[in-house]
């Protein structure tokens, strides 16, 4: 059975808690928070566990650039050990052009062998006290021996999800990850063409099993009185997501490569009505489940199933704050528990 999360992406870190405490009252099994040019993870994440007793949290993600492993690693051990245990931490690089521009990142290449070198020295550095870590890399130099007792983190197995959406990037979950988070855009055909295939290569090298690694979904969900108008909301949603070159692959493969053609020419243009204009039904079919209660309901099962645990997550491109709340508190009644 799919687990169901809620993933809160906007709104200052009270509205983050009210958020997550009434995803926990609603029987929700996880939140997730991510980062971004004005957002930590980090802390995000530490002031969900603090406002929360027993749904899990975790990032979707913190990014694993910009951060030492030390630092990563314990800013996670600390985490696990303030939400008792309950952490995942997801983790992803960001497009060459954020590695580069936003974490000063000198080297962007190989961001897939980048995550498959920092992952296990994680796991490493969590077990730091039972004797030094010293590792040298491609990317990473480290040398730490211990002058004084340190004392074993909460959980020395915390579960390391890895973001993903070229082929390359998925490996990396079947070769070091627990489960590989999901791009939004993600479809039906992509997973089955490009992801699980990947995956399963991934494991292969590693000597693993693909069924250890799980599926985490993202899925935007649009809830309003008028069909109309929750499907332009989720359609904008797609639309911001697409217009990035980098996800030209994903719909091609999709089938959707007219439509992504079509975004990115509006984006370019600065025509954000064209950019939603040119989301297709199909797309939204695939993507998004938008309209009143009732039709969210019955459209979520369909997307949901692909995963072992599905984040729903409202629109928030061109929508004013209190519409994105409204959203996210309305995504909570309609599917607690």
């Amino acid at each position: 059975m799919t687990t169901r999360g809620i993933t809160v992406l906007a709104g200052g870190l009270k509205e983050t808690q009210k958020i997550t405490r009434r995803a926990e009252a609603a029987g929700f099994d996880a939140a997730w928070s991510g980062e971004f040019l004005h957002r930590s993870a980090v802390v995000s994440v530490a002031a969900m566990a603090a406002a929360t007793t027993r749904i899990g949290v975790g990032s979707a993600i913190a990014y694993a650039v910009g951060r030492s492993p030390l630092v990563l690693a314990n800013d996670a051990r600390f985490l696990d050990e303030m939400s008792d245990g309950r952490l995942t931490l997801g983790l992803g690089t960001g497009t060459r052009r954020m590695m580069q521009g936003w974490h000063g990142v000198k080297d962007p290449d190989g961001p897939a062998t980048r995550m498959e070198e920092l992952v296990p020295l994680l796991r490493r550095l969590w077990r730091l006290h039972e004797g030094p870590v010293r590792h040298e890399g491609r990317f990473y130099s480290v040398d730490i021996n211990p002058t004084a007792d340190i004392q074993p983190p909460l959980r020395p197995s915390i579960p390391v999800y890895t973001a993903g959406v070229n082929a390359r990037m998925i490996e990396v979950a079947g070769r070091v990850s627990d489960g590989l988070i999901c791009h939004p855009t993600i479809t039906d055909r992509y997973l089955d063409d490009v992801a699980r295939p990947a995956i399963a290569r991934g494991a292969e090298k590693a000597g693993r099993s693909p069924e250890e690694i799980k599926l985490k979904g993202v899925i935007i969900c649009a809830i309003a009185d008028d069909t109309a108008t929750a499907r332009r909301e989720a359609a904008a949603q797609i639309a911001f997501y697409v217009a990035p070159k980098a996800y030209g692959p994903v719909m091609e493969v999709s089938g959707f490569a007219a439509e992504a053609a079509a975004i990115q020419a509006a984006f370019r243009a600065g025509d954000h009505q064209g950019m939603v204009d040119a989301v297709s039904d199909a797309m939204l079919a695939q993507m998004a489940v938008a309209g009143t209660v009732d039709e969210v309901r019955d459209a979520l099962p369909a997307l949901e199933k692909r995963y072992d645990h599905a984040a729903l997550y409202s629109p928030s491109f061109t929508l004013p704050p209190g519409r994105v709340a409204e959203n996210t508190e309305a995504i909570t009644e309609a599917f607690a528990r």
